[in-house]
């Protein structure tokens, strides 16, 4: 059984979702002290976090950092804002999705049951290093090391490494990369891909491999075995 925490300070909507997520036998958890988010969290040490960005005294936005220091757990960030850049932003500080209150209990399950699915069976493989474009990509510890360094990369940045190496030197169409990472599209906006594949990027370049994924406009993006920087 997973263990969910959910973040979220309206006590209504709170009980709402746990009635609602219990019924698909989903262990629900939430915060005693605002305050001690964090604090809580490593308590806890659950599965998969639900996180509001409007909270009492930090915002969504501090916790995720506070917790993306430390663990890679899934987050799906919920927000009654619809200002783009608050996903966008969500992204960039880690998040693994984003949905936009108010919605519907169907929507949220099944991108909860998605990321849950991916994560936990990905993890759960057998698998073993991989060497690419001069580097050690580590699977089953989400990280890439070369003789510059060491980066780590969340669970949807090593998925995204992950197909897009399988295919080294071949474009991999968006439509592809959008369907193996999340079971339905239409509950996504295209560019939560894009800033995926930007933060990928930007940590591959801390070690020299930023130019290693090559966007190709229209199509897609590769992984290249050459063109190293």
């Amino acid at each position: 059984m997973f263990k969910l925490l959910l973040v979220e300070d309206d006590t209504s909507l709170f009980h709402e979702m746990k009635e609602r997520l219990s019924q698909w036998s989903y262990e629900i958890y939430g915060i005693s002290d605002f305050n001690s988010v964090f604090q809580e969290y490593t308590d806890l040490n659950p599965d998969l976090v639900i996180l509001d960005i409007q909270l009492p005294k930090y915002d969504g936005f501090h916790w995720c950092r506070m917790i993306r220091s430390h663990s890679n757990v899934p987050i799906i960030f919920l927000s009654s804002r619809d200002h783009p850049s608050d996903m966008v932003m969500s992204m960039q500080f880690g998040a693994d999705d984003f949905v936009q209150k108010p919605f519907h209990f169907d929507v949220l399950i099944a991108k909860i049951q998605a990321i849950l699915r991916r994560v936990y069976n990905y993890s759960a493989e057998k698998t073993e290093f991989r060497t690419w474009a001069g580097a050690t990509v580590d699977y089953d510890r989400n990280t890439v090391s070369n003789d510059r360094g060491t980066v780590e990369l969340t669970k949807n940045e090593m998925f995204i490494l992950k197909l897009l190496i399988e295919q080294k030197n071949k474009i991999v169409s968006r439509d592809h990369l959008i369907n193996s990472l999340w079971d339905d599209k239409r509950f996504i906006s295209d560019n939560t891909l894009t800033v995926n594949v930007n933060r990928l990027r930007k940590k591959l370049e801390e070690i020299g491999l930023g130019s290693s994924i090559e966007t190709k406009v229209g199509q897609g993006y590769m992984a290249l075995e050459e063109g190293i920087s």
